[in-house]
């Protein structure tokens, strides 16, 4: 496939560009730092971007058979990134013709919050995240109410090693249901199934390892 990653020097974008030119996808990665870029994704088309600027987009979608949005930050207070770049990413999906979308968001936005564990429940999201998700609820909604063929991905916190829980992945969260862990690796995978196979059109998965 021809695929765009945004966000794809972060963490979880790095493994998406890595495992998709390993499957063989033709993977352009935006970014804002062209030069680490090129250090960090060898064998990926490099496309230097401000992801919240339509026009600049544009051109990247235009030929994509799907675009990957995995991007993140550090940030801890208010933020509008992720509604922003959202914005712009889908006008310039339209401009371009570009229907599917798969969009990494997390645990934390909408119906998955107070289901990702006790550390996270309590102490992360409250402590580190809780505005970036504020604004991932907004970027949701942005996404829910377009006409792309979307799939939003709300992975469990992250953490080195799956765990001996095994993998879940739901779309409908019951009271009891706690995914508490997922490797980046897994996300980036899970990613790159939705975008090649077709999967969960129209829906948002909760998937990492846990009690679902």
């Amino acid at each position: 496939m021809r695929l765009l990653v945004l966000g794809a020097t972060g963490a979880v974008g790095r493994l998406i560009v890595a495992q998709g030119l390993a499957r063989g996808h033709a993977v352009t990665a935006q970014t804002r730092e062209a030069a680490r870029a090129a250090a960090l994704l060898r064998g990926a088309r490099i496309a230097a971007a401000d992801p919240t600027d339509a026009a600049a987009l544009a051109p990247l979608c235009a030929g994509q058979e799907a675009v990957i949005f995995a991007l993140g930050t550090d940030r801890g207070g208010p933020t509008t990134l992720f509604s922003d770049a959202t914005r712009a990413l889908l006008a310039a999906m339209g401009e371009a013709g570009v229907a599917r979308l798969v969009a990494i968001t997390g645990v934390g936005a909408g119906e998955t919050r107070g289901h990702g564990g006790f550390l996270y429940d309590r102490i992360i999201f409250p402590l580190f995240t809780r505005h970036r998700y504020a604004d991932k609820d907004r970027q949701e909604a942005l996404i829910c109410a377009s006409g792309a063929d979307w799939t939003i991905l709300r992975p469990a916190p992250f953490a080195a090693t799956p765990g001996a829980a095994p993998m879940r992945r739901v779309t409908t969260i019951a009271p009891t249901t706690r995914l508490t862990r997922v490797t980046r690796e897994e996300v980036a995978a899970f990613a790159l199934d939705c975008a090649e196979q077709g999967l969960h059109v129209r829906e948002a998965v909760f998937f990492g390892h846990g009690r679902a």
